[in-house]
């Protein structure tokens, strides 16, 4: 599929970052890559293919980011608390530039969705849960929400904010977000095949969450049969999108 290469000088992260686009206006989806994965991971794997449809008729249109999880998530003898401040630089770097340009590029005015598989789910459901006032809907494919999966033990305040277990266990209940969560599109979704153990494990925990806290989500876990692979994850994606649109 015909995409457009882009790049964004960054100067929270001190660096230039590519990305990708595809599709000429529609509603913007902020695309996030698995785990170590570049912003051309979701071409490689022919993603976009799965929702052409919607992309031919200007009804989305994906941006897709690089990520740093080589430096923060992925560095298991790197320095915990530089991984940590490093990871919030990176978030800021996708709310505060990122974003901006995208809805500058997009023209349309309308909220975007965040996406992401894997890796890219984490970051996905944190970018929404911590900025819901930029994004109005995630779609969340077999993710990991607990840093303690990546981190172990350690744990200081950057590390709590992309936590997405920690934070939600204590999101007051009074919060303003929770009314806006609750106009939004929540889609978290994983198998229960190979490789899936600890997704299964905080998508229940998040489920349960959500559940106290009055937080309306659509929780969905696939099949025993249900890998955390790209084959999969080109049937959820367009499944859950066609849920949004």
């Amino acid at each position: 599929m015909e995409y457009q290469r882009h790049s964004q000088y960054s100067r929270i992260l001190d660096r230039e970052l590519p990305f990708l686009v595809f599709g000429h206006t529609g509603k913007p989806v902020m695309v996030f890559p698995t785990q170590n994965g570049r912003c051309t991971d979701f071409n490689d794997f022919q993603m976009p293919e799965t929702v052409a449809e919607h992309i031919h008729a200007g009804r989305i249109q994906l941006f897709c980011v690089d990520s740093i999880d080589e430096e923060t998530w992925s560095d298991k003898n790197g320095d915990k608390g530089r991984r940590a401040w490093l990871q919030e630089q990176w978030f800021r770097y996708c709310t505060e530039e990122f974003t901006p340009l995208m809805l500058q590029m997009n023209g349309t005015r309308q909220a975007p969705l965040t996406a992401g598989c894997s890796m890219g789910a984490t970051h996905a459901l944190n970018t929404f849960l911590r900025r819901p006032d930029l994004f109005d809907g995630v779609i969340a494919l077999s993710g990991a929400y607990d840093a303690r999966y990546f981190f172990g033990d350690y744990m200081d305040s950057n590390l709590y904010n992309n936590s997405i277990v920690d934070y939600m266990r204590w999101f007051p209940l009074d919060h303003s977000y929770i009314p806006m969560f609750n106009t939004r599109s929540i889609y978290i979704c994983t198998g229960q095949g190979a490789w899936e153990d600890e997704m299964i494990r905080t998508t229940g925990i998040l489920k349960a969450i959500f559940e106290e806290k009055g937080i309306r989500a659509f929780f969905d876990f696939w099949g025993h049969d249900v890998d955390h692979d790209w084959p999969w994850w080109r049937k959820q994606f367009p499944y859950f999108l066609n849920k949004i649109l």
